[in-house]
């Protein structure tokens, strides 16, 4: 089933400015429905969750759906779905309870292709205990990062590798069940962040390999939070710093303070939208799954076309051509600083910033620089006019 990109488009009240957003890497548009989700929570009764009065159970409802939502969005369990203030704020916590287990010797493997989220709370953990990082290099010019690369660096004592599933700067997808077998064998953890990821393509954590999977509701048309799947059995094994009264069950024992009720009530919406991007039937995790497919597949045509047309263009560098990617072109225009060409677009109605967009290893390691590049993303709301004015707007800018 294909995607019907002008009904998707609809549901989106952002697009009615008639600006064509390339900078959903960032944090994707919102559908009516998930404000409206976030809205009706807010004006509803609510309470902190208990089983006593209406407004005490529906909060504790709105939490247990969320946290069924992101199951079937991700092929998790949902009693091993965390939710936290963001991505990057979960893998701290998750890095720092973890590392109560490390000592002098201990490993941990990290690779310069990922967000710094994905590195520095990892870094700073080793840091704390004496362990060592060990870190993993891409190719500079295709962007990909072989298996080689993160298996070569495994030991006897590696006791958590991070590695991106997909590269924010990039859109580089590692083989990342190749690097989970070998991880395993070595009997160490794998932490995956999917933030990147999960936008762009049907996800499975079995089927991946992932000891824990992160990822940005606001990267799927959500709220601007966090979410850490994991199976309950091995968020069993950590034991967090928390508070005294603070429950010590799975998954709240992770999850500090009162929750956002109404941010939970928009992921849900979000998860609920995306199983209904193109018609289906069967339970939420199959429809999320045929509409996920149907996203890969009208992106990857746009995408497609896009780097062919931006390549045609003399005075653009396209950086980086891995063979499995998401919809993600980092390109410079010559003579043209990063931040000068996004506001140039930006004066023609073109989202696409400029910059390093935290993957500040890469970007260094490619000679970028903090400065970086430009990023376009596609989103399955852009549709081939986006495209026709983004190649029109960076062959003006170009040519100036």
């Amino acid at each position: 089933m294909s995607l019907d990109v002008a009904e998707v488009r609809s549901a989106f009240p952002a697009l009615a400015d008639r600006v064509a957003y390339f900078d959903g890497p960032g944090g994707s548009q919102v559908p009516s429905a998930v404000a409206d989700a976030v809205a009706g929570t807010l004006r509803s009764g609510i309470s902190n969750r208990g089983t006593v009065t209406a407004a005490e159970r529906r909060a504790d409802a709105i939490v247990l759906a969320a946290r069924a939502a992101v199951a079937d969005l991700l092929g998790a369990q949902p009693g091993g779905v965390v939710f936290g203030r963001s991505m990057t704020q979960l893998t701290f916590d998750l890095a720092r309870s973890l590392a109560a287990q490390w000592g002098p010797g201990d490993e941990v493997v990290v690779t310069r292709l990922d967000h710094d989220a994905n590195i520095r709370p990892w870094v700073h953990a080793a840091a704390t205990t004496g362990a060592t990082v060990r870190w993993a290099d891409f190719d500079r010019r295709s962007g990909e990062l072989a298996v080689e690369a993160v298996t070569g660096l495994l030991g006897s004592r590696t006791r958590v590798v991070a590695v991106t599933g997909a590269s924010n700067l990039l859109g580089t997808r590692p083989d990342v069940p190749a690097i989970a077998s070998a991880t395993h064998a070595a009997g160490a953890l794998l932490f995956v962040d999917g933030v990147h990821l999960t936008p762009h393509a049907p996800v499975d954590v079995r089927s991946l390999g992932a000891d824990f999977y992160a990822c940005s509701p606001y990267k799927f048309f959500g709220p601007h939070l966090g979410v850490l799947a994991a199976d309950p059995l091995l968020l069993e094994s950590v034991q967090p710093v928390k508070l005294r009264p603070q429950t010590g069950a799975v998954p709240e024992r992770f999850e500090l303070g009162t929750l956002p009720y109404e941010l939970l009530a928009g992921v849900t919406a979000a998860v609920d939208f995306i199983a209904g991007l193109v018609p289906g039937s069967g339970d939420r995790r199959s429809r999320v799954l045929s509409s996920m497919a149907a996203v890969h597949a009208h992106e990857e045509d746009l995408f497609n076309s896009l780097l062919s047309r931006l390549g045609e263009l003399e005075a653009v560098t396209l950086h980086g051509r891995p063979a499995q990617r998401t919809p993600t072109a980092l390109f410079s225009v010559r003579g043209q600083t990063p931040q000068a060409v996004y506001e140039l677009l930006a004066e023609r109605g073109v989202n696409a910033p400029g910059g390093s967009f935290y993957a500040l290893e890469a970007a260094e390691w490619m000679g970028l620089g903090p400065a970086g590049a430009n990023r376009a993303g596609l989103a399955p709301y852009t549709d081939d006019s986006d495209v026709d004015r983004l190649v029109g707007a960076v062959a003006e800018v170009a040519a100036a």
